[in-house]
């Protein structure tokens, strides 16, 4: 028997990679599935690519029933998922993947999402400095956002080698349509979609600026970082491409000096790779992993550093990533259930 865990808004697209993932974990076993509108449909209803989960039901957003397991993933929108982690008793270990605790700062909450500050979680990116050491320790965990993991973990590396300041980040991002979650929107149609690349939530709205920065706070002893952030959306199911950029810092180092802090950083890191020089990042090569794929260069022409990551919104950006901090939580080997390998073509 392995570690029961149970997942509510089972029946969305992080719902469904994630028990794809737990389905052929080898210490994890799926307990109690919730999926709100979808309580009483079967799950392979919603979802027909997990044949072993044939006579398995949705069942309601109860928490009583969920704290049977011995860990929750939350994937609910942010006001049902830090709902629902506030019922839980307090001997349930949590990962939430919705950015409910997320931000330390509750004036940039306020700012991004409007309604009530619900605390703030340990921040659930593993390859950070320290960061798994506070997982681990962990009773609950904020999983953290596609965008954001992308950004991050781009451009973390050279704050923290003095290459880059952190006073004029730009980053422009494509996601596909599933990071919009799984509702009808007549956006998100394939007559409108398909053919097409539209950016969004420009000047400075997106809500995962304010993690960002947060996150590349701790990165380095320079001032707070300042992100400018364009998402834009992609005629593809999954993944994300991050080009990111910052103004070079002191004598203006070169492209080797700004891929050697990358391949340093992520020295012997199982998800994260960075690509042999001249090979840069695409989408198609993650899907379905849980990996990142990172390059960079030196623009000498405007004294900026560029670093292109490539990862999967449902895999690292998401359910992936989830599974890695749970292993954590739990003491199993991290990778367990988890793949570096990509689906091609």
């Amino acid at each position: 028997m392995g570690v029961r865990v149970a997942v509510a808004g089972a029946s969305g697209y992080a719902g469904g990679e994630l028990l794809r993932l737990i389905s052929g974990h080898p210490d994890l076993e799926i307990g109690p599935l919730s999926a709100g509108a979808s309580a009483g449909m079967p799950v392979t209803d919603v979802h027909p690519h997990l044949p072993a989960l044939a006579g398995r039901v949705f069942g309601p957003a109860d928490p009583a029933s969920l704290a049977a397991a011995d860990l929750v993933f939350l994937a609910l929108p942010n006001g049902e998922s830090a709902a629902v982690a506030a019922a839980l008793p307090g001997h349930v270990a949590v990962v939430d993947l919705s950015a409910s605790f997320r931000l330390a700062d509750p004036q940039a909450w306020a700012r991004y999402y409007r309604t009530g500050h619900a605390g703030y979680w340990v921040y659930g990116l593993p390859e950070l400095p320290g960061a798994r050491g506070r997982i681990s320790a962990a009773h609950r965990v904020a999983s953290p956002g596609c965008y954001a993991t992308a950004a991050i973990l781009a451009l973390a590396p050279l704050l923290a080698a003095g290459l880059a300041e952190p006073r004029d980040i730009v980053i422009v991002a494509a996601s596909g349509t599933s990071g919009a979650g799984r509702s009808p929107s007549a956006a998100l149609l394939a007559t409108e979609v398909m053919g097409a690349v539209s950016a969004y939530q420009l000047g400075g709205t997106h809500r995962h600026t304010p993690e960002i920065e947060q996150a590349l706070a701790g990165a380095g002893d320079t001032a707070r970082p300042s992100v400018s952030f364009t998402p834009m959306l992609a005629p593809m199911p999954r993944g994300i491409l991050a080009v990111c950029t910052a103004r070079l810092a002191g004598a203006v180092p070169g492209t080797p000096a700004v891929r050697a802090a990358l391949a340093d950083a992520y020295a012997g890191e199982p998800f994260v790779h960075v690509l042999p020089e001249g090979q840069w990042p695409t989408t198609a090569a993650t899907v379905g992993s849980n990996a990142v794929h990172l390059q960079a260069a030196a623009d000498a022409h405007a004294g900026r550093a560029l670093v292109a990551a490539a990862l999967d919104n449902l895999g690292k950006g998401a359910a992936g990533q989830a599974v890695q901090a749970a292993n954590l939580m739990l003491g199993l080997p991290e990778t367990a259930g988890l793949t570096a390998q990509g689906v091609a073509p």
